[in-house]
């Protein structure tokens, strides 16, 4: 599965972007308001998870490519968290610093968010977002979605940013 966007490509994952991907994980800036940083094991364990979730037809993470350097960035796409009790679907995102501040998380998590309710027929989306990341929070926002309350995930306050499917078809083109 390939989505483009004007400045990014959203491609699945392969088991060769680990090496790709740990330097990142292994960046605190990369994974702040997370459970800390990630070393090679624990990267590769996420990039088969995102990989199984996609050959078992789950929706999936999307490895970001920075068009005009073809350079890998980060990823963005869907998480599924039914051990920690929530059945809906996220939008997750995480971006190299370097490319912070550029509008790009927002290219991305709408592609997946067009994605979800166009191609999958998702119900519903949401964003889980700590309170003080306020540019999560601006991309949930810049993608539509609405604070729905707090909660508390994985020990930490959590935000649950959502947007319906119908209010996705409602609001087309506003943007």
């Amino acid at each position: 599965m390939i989505l483009e966007t004007p400045r990014l490509i959203l491609r699945s994952f392969r088991e060769e972007d680990v090496d790709l991907l740990a330097p990142l994980m292994a960046d605190p800036d990369f994974m702040r308001f997370s459970l800390g940083v990630y070393n090679r094991e624990q990267t590769a364990g996420f990039v088969e998870k995102v990989i199984g979730w996609d050959r078992t037809g789950l929706p999936s993470q999307f490895a970001l490519i920075a068009q005009s350097e073809d350079a890998f960035i980060g990823y963005c796409g869907f998480y599924h968290h039914p051990t920690e009790g929530i059945d809906d679907i996220e939008i997750g995102y995480r971006l190299h610093p370097d490319y912070w501040n550029r509008g790009l998380a927002t290219e991305a998590a709408r592609a997946v968010r067009d994605h979800g309710f166009r191609d999958l027929k998702l119900p519903r989306a949401i964003s889980l977002v700590h309170p003080e990341n306020l540019p999560s929070r601006r991309v949930a926002e810049k993608n539509g979605m609405t604070i729905e309350k707090e909660i508390v995930f994985k020990g930490f306050p959590t935000l649950v940013y959502a947007i319906r499917r119908e209010e996705w078809l409602a609001n087309r083109g506003a943007e």
